[in-house]
């Protein structure tokens, strides 16, 4: 049998690489502290699962490796419940582990109902394979003790994942609707990053659910599949490029603009109005929160360079930018402490970008003389 190597088949599996480097550096280091990295990491790991179960059988390279026929089915009943955790976690902070667990219940009680025919033989698998890709060609004949489709959910996967998917867009339309009735935002042209990535993200897996929808009226088999996988590798590669824009590596400051404002030009009144822009964006978008938010994204959203951008902060306002931001995750801090009690310390910490409870006590005491707890103690009175 020649294997198909194709258009599709090649950014198919560009689109597996990129997605397992992805998850990596999501669900790693630093990253993984953040509750919405964890979720989007999984996101990514189950898109990479069906897609890569996609390549195998569309390529038949599965004539290999026929233990990993149907593997990534449970994956597929994933993607909703971690696309919808995800923009859960990004607008609400937080989100505890036993309601977490409950959006995954039904993912693993599928899994259990699709043990028999992951242990099957491989004769059984590659008669499943041919069945969906091949079904012109000669099965094997199979002796097994056991009925691998003795649970009738697994004659229904296609349509439990339609299901899943437009369950979970409707639950994470209802909570982005919300957060942009709350912060006043405009559907359409948002100010806010993090509305504009959740929105887009919705919109993404809700073209992707048309697509199956689509597809699957058109075909009867599983021959359409690698169109789902080609749509799911331009997800991983939105994100990627998402990653990169907001990495301050490409927006690093050179040697020339280091040098203490030798040549700037800005004057007293623009730095002001510099300066009151900068204060607008802070209590308006809080950008701030996020942990990862450097000097270089400050300039990109006010429109000036690096230079300029830290001239006005350092003469206008006398403090670093790391000052400026410790500054204003304090007083954030601070307004959770006394209207939220219940809310644990390590939880408001990570909410206003610090990845470390330690770090954030030590910021904290420096501007207020007092630890979080003792701050909390003392205002609660």
């Amino acid at each position: 049998m020649a294997y198909r190597i194709d258009l599709f088949s090649m950014f198919i599996f560009l689109g597996i690489v990129q997605a397992i480097f992805l998850s990596v550096f999501f669900l790693s280091g630093n990253n993984r502290s953040i509750q919405a990295n964890l979720f989007y990491g999984g996101f990514l790991v189950a898109v990479a699962a069906c897609s890569l179960e996609i390549f195998l059988m569309y390529t038949d390279y599965i004539i290999h490796v026929l233990h990993l026929v149907d593997f990534s089915e449970t994956f597929g009943l994933l993607i909703g419940p971690f696309l919808y955790l995800y923009i859960l976690s990004m607008l609400r902070g937080r989100i505890s582990k036993p309601k977490a667990w409950l959006h995954l219940y039904f993912p693993v009680a599928y899994f259990i109902t699709h043990i028999p025919f992951l242990i099957s033989s491989a004769d059984v698998k590659y008669n499943a394979w041919l069945g969906a890709y091949h079904p012109n060609l000669p099965y094997r004949e199979v002796s097994q003790t056991f009925d691998p489709w003795i649970f009738w959910l697994s004659d229904w996967h296609t349509e439990l994942v339609l299901v899943s998917l437009i369950f979970y867009l409707i639950l994470s339309g209802r909570v982005i609707i919300r957060a942009f009735r709350e912060k006043k935002e405009s559907f359409i042209r948002p100010k806010s990053e993090t509305l504009i990535t959740l929105r887009n993200g919705v919109a993404q897996i809700a073209l992707f659910t048309l697509l199956i929808v689509v597809v699957k009226l058109l075909n009867e088999d599983d021959t359409g599949d690698h169109l789902f996988a080609a749509f799911g590798s331009l997800i991983i590669y939105a994100t990627s490029i998402s990653v990169m824009r907001g990495s301050g590596f490409f927006k690093q400051a050179s040697l020339s603009e280091q040098q203490k404002y030798k040549s700037s030009s800005l004057t007293q009144e623009q730095q002001q109005i510099l300066i009151d822009k900068l204060q607008y964006l802070m209590k308006a978008e809080k950008p701030f929160l996020r942990a990862d938010f450097s000097q270089p994204d400050l300039a990109q959203k006010l429109g000036v360079s690096v230079h300029v951008l830290s001239q006005a902060i350092n003469d206008g306002l006398g403090k670093s930018f790391f000052e400026l931001m410790a500054f204003y995750r304090v007083e954030e801090a601070k307004k959770i402490l006394i209207d939220q009690i219940n809310i644990k310390v390590e939880e408001i910490a990570e909410q206003v970008g610090y990845n470390s409870k330690s770090s954030f006590n030590t910021v904290f005491k420096k501007f207020t003389g007092m630890t979080p707890s003792e701050f909390r103690s003392k205002n609660s009175d």
